[in-house]
């Protein structure tokens, strides 16, 4: 495995690999790897013969009162991950390398930004959809890797590489969960041992959801209204927005039909969780 610093020096190693017939995996992320980071660089590995994953903290999607600062951050510990895993580079971009003094260049995605995340973090999807989209240039892969746990943002990316033509395949690839159903994230450090147990009421509200759904409910506002009560009634917890919307075009659903997502984001604490849940209604 090779820890590759220069951006010049990553595309290339990404040229000659292609010109070697050879198919390249990308997992992008922001380091401090989690179970559910490790298991999108596993299926990337088995489905490419070459893959990279990418450890930058990119301040372009944390807003002024956000912990970009306060990131967990541990590369020795992502690197003994990694290598575990048989990954052939990690990608490991300096900040002013990525936005050199001047820069002056952003990519946004005009629908499905200003809501659910969007709404509450207004320049958050500009700065994801930017970094992503520079990440695709600097590593040229085949297949890049998404978790769905962040489902609004694996839409987005999807949308940005369809309408710009970016001959990258997204693949989505499930919600990795603690015991007793939390998403694992990052974020979750930051929990205390009673927070930890009140974050479960996010899970356990889009199980039920689910299940309303599933039971018959149709009416989109009518489960908001219930989800938005089960996360109210946890003390510890804070409604951010509970939804449920389409995953066509992220709008909600008054009737609740075709490709939906079940989506929440809630403090716990002063820690942000979002979670979701896909479901195809007829």
């Amino acid at each position: 495995m090779e820890l590759i610093k220069e951006i010049k020096t990553m595309q290339k190693i990404s040229q000659k690999e292609a010109l070697g017939n050879k198919t390249i995996g990308f997992v992008p992320t922001m380091g401090y790897l989690h179970e559910g980071h490790l298991q999108l660089v596993e299926k990337a590995v088995e489905d490419n013969d070459t893959t990279v994953v990418s450890i930058f903290v990119n301040p372009t999607q944390f807003g002024p009162e956000e912990d970009y600062e306060e990131y967990p951050r541990d590369l020795k510990r992502d690197l003994d991950l990694l290598r575990e895993r048989k990954v052939d580079y990690v990608f490991y971009p300096a900040v002013e390398d990525v936005y050199p003094e001047g820069y002056a260049t952003y990519v946004q995605v005009e629908k499905g930004t200003d809501v659910l995340c969007g709404r509450s973090r207004p320049n958050h999807f500009k700065g994801v959809t930017t970094v992503v989209s520079k990440l695709f240039n600097m590593v040229r892969p085949h297949r890049a890797y998404f978790g769905q746990k962040d489902g609004q943002q694996l839409l987005i990316i999807r949308r940005m590489v369809d309408d710009l033509n970016m001959d990258i395949e997204v693949v989505a690839c499930p919600t990795v969960r603690e015991e007793g159903g939390l998403a694992m994230s990052s974020r979750n450090k930051y929990l205390s041992p009673e927070e930890r147990e009140a974050a479960l009421v996010i899970n356990q509200t889009l199980q039920k959801a689910r299940e309303w759904i599933e039971k018959g409910e149709r009416d989109g506002w009518e489960v908001k209204k219930k989800m938005e009560r089960e996360i109210k009634a946890e003390p510890l917890a804070t409604l951010d927005y509970a939804s449920v919307v389409s995953r066509e075009n992220l709008q909600e659903l008054g009737e609740i039909k075709g490709p939906i997502m079940i989506a929440i984001a809630a403090f716990i604490g002063s820690t942000r969780l979002i979670d979701n849940v896909w479901l195809e209604v007829n």
